[in-house]
């Protein structure tokens, strides 16, 4: 599957957020979606076998991180994204009050 289906897939790009900038377990990703644990399973499969997650294991957990090296020239428009997404929220927010 090419990089950009990859990260196509909004479940997918979310759990990329999550692991961005830290290292997570399984469990804790699942637990932030409305899906089955194997589903998001699924999903951390394709992101690690399109390189785009790291993974650790300990035990019978496993640990997972992005590799934003291994995203290329998606990292940029991925990071702008999430940005802008984040600027959307304090808008809705700010206009809620």
């Amino acid at each position: 599957m090419d990089a950009l289906r990859v990260v196509a897939e909004p479940r997918r790009r979310e759990i990329l957020r999550l692991v961005w900038d830290q290292e997570r377990p399984a469990g804790e990703i699942a637990d932030r979606f409305d899906v089955s644990f194997a589903a998001v399973s699924q999903h951390l499969g394709v992101l690690r076998d399109a390189g785009f997650v790291n993974v650790r294991r300990d035990g019978r957990t496993r640990y997972y991180r992005a590799d934003r090296t291994a995203l290329g020239p998606l990292r940029p428009v991925l990071e702008k994204m999430w940005a802008t997404s984040l600027d959307r929220l304090v808008e809705l927010i700010e206009e809620e009050r």
